[in-house]
């Protein structure tokens, strides 16, 4: 819903620098177009699926019969339908686990639905997940390990070369790819076989067929690992990590860069933070009554969205084929939690002013309309700002929503926020560091008709494009 603004006429700053000024420079390095299109995505459904849904096991041995996979009733457009329905925007499938199974029939392998039993060995999971997701507007993506503890080739300079043609068939007969996820994982252990994979040869045949999908690795290229498995990025989280002498798997950086990245890293690579709704990535009858709670979700949500990463929320199909109806109900639990939260910005309506602004195209007022392009920002040589968010009248919230104009880079720093007393004197109530694309703030409940919020910090001119004032009863 378009909110209703009144700009703020009475701030002399704005009055007095009304000439023509140019936008920005972009600072440091900024998004591509198809990463600024991935990151407004916000959340993303995983969905790990092959013969250990049916084994019970993590991370499968590779020996195991390629009859054991075997849905009885695959339904992929229960899948996207439920994924849209929960506000996901893409899917991204476990096509080839480290046990080599393939979901389709993949002609690198003689481990794959065309060797099985099921549909006669004619069926094939990534026709009809991408056929879904096109019928439905759901991106499709997939997740294709390195790791293959089928493959005889597997530890010898040959299995570069199957893996890229295993790329070839996934990527090239699908239809568009909006995300490409490498897992870095490599070996069976101690005694077991180690391969020195070609990476670049890899980035080179993805870019080949899907030039626009995002490669996701601990170091990208296109966007990284967030460093842990529990959904949460940093509190300072910089979509910038510096990526020079690391690699994928073992070489990786260290957990807590991941998680919070660069201040000044060479690379664009913003968080992508993947976490299971299951105690397990896979499929378990045990695990039904494990399931994560909508207090859990939400938290998770805060924690990645909420702090300039990607969700990316695992949701694995049951021996059917279908998602478990105790994991689909849950999912539409937390929908509804998050349309009744931020369905209702209390700043609408709002005036905003600023103490310093780089002429009326960059004025306050553009933190509150719903124009992604419309952004406020300071002059070049003014790095810290105040703004004032005057509101209609007295509200009361919990959540507070600032985004960074992150088409110019990323620079903010440290930033306080404050609300004015009944007094007539302000009273901080939260600081941060990093914003990037969207950082939501939680703090108590608060009753106020005045917020300002204080740039203290930030690498360049600052910049932000939205704010957002919300209410959670439910977490």
């Amino acid at each position: 819903m378009k909110k209703s603004i009144i700009i703020a006429t009475g701030c002399a700053a704005v009055v007095a620098s009304c000439g023509t000024y140019e936008a920005p420079k972009p600072y440091g390095p900024v998004p591509t177009a198809q990463q600024l299109e991935w990151q407004k995505m916000e959340m993303n459904m995983f969905c790990h699926f092959g013969p250990n849904t049916f084994t019970s096991a993590e991370w499968g041995s590779g020996q195991e019969s390629v009859n054991e996979f075997n849905p009885s009733d695959l339904d992929c457009r229960q899948w996207t339908s439920i994924a849209k329905a929960a506000g996901m925007k893409g899917i991204i499938i476990t096509a080839k686990h480290h046990d080599g199974f393939c979901l389709w029939p993949n002609p690198a392998s003689r481990h794959t639905v065309a060797q099985s039993a099921w549909m006669d060995g004619k069926g094939d999971v990534l026709k009809e997940l991408s056929q879904a997701c096109s019928e439905s507007g759901i991106k499709f993506g997939v997740y294709i390990s390195p790791w293959d503890r089928n493959d005889p080739a597997y530890g010898t300079d040959k299995y570069n070369d199957v893996y890229c043609r295993t790329l070839e068939s996934a990527l090239g007969n699908y239809g568009p790819v909006f995300e490409h996820w490498f897992d870095g994982a490599c070996g069976e252990g101690p005694n077991g076989k180690i391969q020195k994979y070609d990476w670049p040869l890899f980035h080179k045949t993805v870019r080949a067929l899907q030039p626009d999908a995002i490669m996701f690795s601990d170091i990208g290229p296109g966007c990284r690992w967030v460093g842990n498995e529990k959904g949460y990025a940093g509190e300072t989280c910089w979509s910038t990590l510096d990526t020079a002498g690391f690699t994928p798997g073992k070489g990786a950086p260290v957990k807590d860069t991941l998680a919070c990245g660069n201040v000044h890293g060479e690379a664009w690579l913003p968080a992508e933070a993947d976490v299971s709704i299951r105690p397990g990535w896979f499929y378990k009858d045990s695990e039904n009554d494990k399931v994560k709670s909508l207090e859990e979700l939400l938290g998770i949500y805060y924690s990645s969205v909420g702090r300039n990463g990607l969700l990316l929320l695992n949701v694995p199909p049951d021996k059917t084929g279908r998602i478990h109806d105790i994991d689909s109900l849950r999912l539409m639990e937390f929908r509804e939690a998050l349309d009744q939260i931020f369905g209702n910005d209390l700043s609408s309506g709002a005036k905003a002013g600023a103490s310093e602004t780089r002429g009326c195209r960059f004025s306050a007022s553009n933190i509150l309309d719903d124009d992604y392009d419309s952004y406020w920002s300071t002059a070049d040589n003014v790095t810290s700002a105040s703004l004032t968010v005057k509101l209609e009248g007295p509200k009361t919230f919990n959540r507070i929503m600032l985004q960074e104009y992150i088409p110019l880079g990323q620079r903010i720093a440290g930033f306080n926020i404050e609300v004015l007393r009944s007094d007539g004197s302000w009273e901080q109530i939260a600081e941060g560091t990093t914003i990037g694309y969207k950082r939501i703030i939680m703090t108590d409940k608060v009753t106020t008709s005045a917020i300002r919020i204080n740039i203290e910090k930030s690498y360049a001119c600052p910049t932000l494009n939205g704010f957002g004032l919300y209410l959670d009863e439910i977490s």
